[in-house]
């Protein structure tokens, strides 16, 4: 089911904060409502989007073709959510669509060479020497 998909695609990990520090315990006042702790690389600083506000401006059938197509600035695998079967993404459209208010939205995207406001977490890969 949805729930579970969200458990096992990772999704918690970066969209539901303070999934990874309470050692994977998903409280439903909080999943999936993107987080303000960003990921600065060379794309720029990405923050984890309020998945409750992703999903409420599409149907379920816009969802379940936007997961085989969308494509996203990283750390977000994409790809991964490309390989979840139809009845995948309509269920975790549905779990999404249960858990309540919306919450408010993650911050914006910050482009490369900007300083962001919030938090974040450097996300990329040290160049070695003679690189």
């Amino acid at each position: 089911d949805g729930a579970r998909l969200a458990v096992i695609s990772g999704c918690h990990d970066c969209h539901t904060p303070g999934y990874a520090q309470s050692g994977g315990q998903v409280d439903p006042a909080r999943s999936l409502v993107g987080d303000g702790v960003g990921f600065r690389g060379p794309w720029g600083t990405t923050y984890p989007a309020n998945l409750r506000i992703t999903l409420s401006k599409m149907s379920e059938t816009e969802f379940a073709d936007y997961a085989k197509s969308f494509q996203t600035r990283p750390p977000m695998p994409w790809f991964n959510v490309h390989a979840w079967t139809e009845d995948e993404a309509r269920s975790f459209y549905l779990y999404v669509k249960s858990l309540g208010e919306l919450g408010p939205a993650a911050p914006e995207f910050v482009p490369p060479g900007a300083e962001p406001k919030s938090p974040f977490i450097v996300f990329a890969p040290p160049q070695m020497p003679g690189q």
